[in-house]
């Protein structure tokens, strides 16, 4: 994927028209630009909050407020941007709400065996594993992880929704990618 200065060519173009029309009116580009924007929105809010049934009432509200907003928003091409930050911000209030009463340790994966030497370098099951060893980053590493290799995000994209610079994406992603290195590592017994 390419890193531009703007939204990703594919999904950017459809839901900049969409959110164009649904300015002037049009219902029906509104109901399917919310159906563009449910299902990664949702992922990207079940990886803040952690609880599926706390992730959909963020997105309901979530989507509710891209509902009453979308005639604030100036450049169509960034409208997927602008959802995630309304995305975030959301989920963040959420997650503080309710992380006092679920906190989960961090290191409850290091207890799991080390898959043999004879298996291929990526298969299902550390692909499987990822989402859980995300979780297990501080959560500006672990959004910014999120919304660029699980949702597609290019990085001023996630600069924009996160409404934080273009080098605090790259630095939070540069670390996160090497915690991610040394959890696998010693989760594999290397150092």
């Amino acid at each position: 994927m390419s890193e531009g200065n703007g939204p990703s060519a594919a999904g950017g173009l459809r839901l900049a028209e969409l959110a164009a029309r649904a300015q002037l009116g049009d219902r029906t580009a509104l109901e399917a630009l919310l159906r563009e924007l449910e299902p990664p929105l949702h992922e990207h809010i079940r990886g803040i909050v952690g609880d599926a049934d706390d992730a959909a009432d963020v997105l309901q509200e979530t989507l509710l407020l891209v509902c009453r907003r979308l005639g604030t928003v100036r450049d169509h091409r960034w409208v997927r941007a602008w959802a995630y930050r309304i995305a975030t911000r959301e989920a963040v209030r959420a997650a503080r709400r309710s992380r006092a009463s679920r906190t989960q340790p961090l290191d409850e994966w290091a207890d799991l065996p080390a898959p043999p030497a004879d298996e291929p370098a990526v298969d299902s099951e550390l692909v499987a594993e990822l989402p859980r060893r995300l979780d297990a980053l501080p959560p500006g590493a672990r959004s910014v992880l999120r919304m660029r290799y699980l949702h597609g995000l290019t990085q001023p994209e996630i600069a924009e929704a996160l409404e934080i610079p273009l080098g605090t994406v790259k630095s939070r992603l540069a670390y996160g990618i090497a915690a991610l290195r040394r959890t696998w590592g010693a989760g594999r017994g290397e150092s």
